[in-house]
């Protein structure tokens, strides 16, 4: 199920391992992303501190995350085509961790949407 935090970013929570991304919202406030400083994989993670960084064509953005633990995957892909986050922000995962806390305020999908209205 996938749960969404307020800073916009998701987490699809499958057992201990959770993929995460940012939300279709998020990537349209950043108009343009440029580049990604994607967080390296082993480095240790807490929910609602900075993953990793956005860059768009206006702005740098600091990603949160989620969820806490280690970082196990990270999508190689999005290094020379960051746009994919443009194209589909849900399909284009950031990163896979292996999940020791979920943050206490992630929100259903319902949640999210009425949140951001």
């Amino acid at each position: 199920m996938i749960k969404y935090a307020k800073s916009h970013e998701w987490a699809d929570i499958n057992g201990n391992e959770a993929t995460v991304g940012i939300s279709k919202f998020a990537a349209g406030e950043i108009a343009g992303v440029t580049m990604i400083y994607l967080p390296e994989v082993g480095q240790e993670v807490t929910a609602g501190e900075k993953l990793c960084e956005l860059e768009g064509s206006k702005s740098v953005e600091d990603i949160m995350s989620p969820v806490s633990g280690k970082v196990i995957e990270i999508n190689e892909e999005l290094d020379s085509n960051p746009e994919l986050i443009d194209d589909d922000a849900l399909a284009a995962w950031i990163c896979k961790i292996e999940v020791t806390a979920v943050a206490d305020e992630l929100m259903t999908e319902e949640e999210y949407e009425a949140f951001i209205k």
